[in-house]
């Protein structure tokens, strides 16, 4: 298992390099190194509230790293102005909590919008591309289906139809199997493996689903106070010692992560004495 602070190996297609960073006076990540391999899984875990999402945008340039460095593909993000980034994201994809889709679209026209809004492609070449995309979600006929019309599984696997629309090299997922059904989430994790092998994209996964996430990442990066706290493979992960890492594959209440958010004691808030 590799160490937190060992130095990134082999072909990494995203880099963060000692990224420092907070909302306010808040701090998030502090001097977070960690590197996502080409054509893998990386599965970000940790507690709420760790930064896991907060990675994620420093990724798409939705917040600028206040120290360090964010590499995709050698570019460092942070630098890049607007005409930059706009053609960095073009080879981005992005499953957003809950699918977020465009409820007044049909399922079709949510997963063709990126390909008219970023492509001039002809409407009869983006009809084959959007129906190739949904049948490879097992979804080409519900094309003409509104959103509201389809299950919340259904609708993680349109956006996720959505995402690959452009042929990204990097798909990030946001909690992909929150709210769903076991039979919808092992749907999900599923697709997510097959479509990284078939279309040799890289994947970053962010979840709080120990089993699914375990079954389909190469490499898990756990974050804990704003820096990696373990890096491995699954197994690896599962083989730490560390009571942290214990307690979160364990799901245990107690543990390093307290249930009880730091406060006054019991005595002095209530003048009374604990058994």
């Amino acid at each position: 298992m590799s160490s937190p602070s060992a130095a990134p190996q082999g072909d990494a297609l995203v880099e963060l390099r000692d990224v420092t960073f907070g909302y306010g006076d808040r701090p998030v990540l502090a001097n977070l190194s960690l590197a996502v391999p080409r054509g893998r899984v990386t599965a970000l875990m940790g507690a709420s509230g760790g930064g896991k999402t907060t990675v994620l945008r420093l990724i798409g340039g939705q917040q600028r790293a206040q120290a360090g460095q964010v590499l995709v593909g050698g570019q460092d993000v942070g630098a890049m102005d607007e005409r930059q980034l706009y053609a960095a994201r073009r080879r981005m994809g992005m499953l957003f909590q809950f699918g977020a889709l465009f409820t007044d679209l049909t399922v079709f026209d949510n997963v063709a919008f990126p390909l008219r809004e970023h492509t001039n492609l002809p409407e009869a070449l983006i009809r084959d591309i959007v129906l190739m995309k949904l049948d490879a979600v097992g979804l080409r006929g519900a094309r003409d289906l509104m959103p509201a019309q389809v299950s919340g599984g259904m609708a993680r696997r349109v956006a996720l139809a959505r995402a690959i629309a452009l042929d990204p090299e990097l798909v990030m997922y946001d909690e992909p199997f929150a709210g769903l059904d076991p039979i919808s989430m092992n749907t999900s994790a599923r697709l997510i493996r097959q479509l990284n092998d078939a279309l040799g994209i890289t994947s970053i996964v962010v979840s709080h689903d120990v089993a699914e996430t375990f079954s389909i990442a190469d490499q898990v990066v756990i974050l804990a106070d704003g820096k990696v706290a373990v890096r491995g493979t699954p197994a690896e992960v599962r083989a730490s010692a560390d009571p942290l890492i214990r307690q979160f594959i364990g799901l245990d209440v107690e543990g390093p992560v307290r249930f009880h958010h730091p406060g006054p004691t019991v005595e002095q808030d209530f003048g009374v004495e604990t058994a």
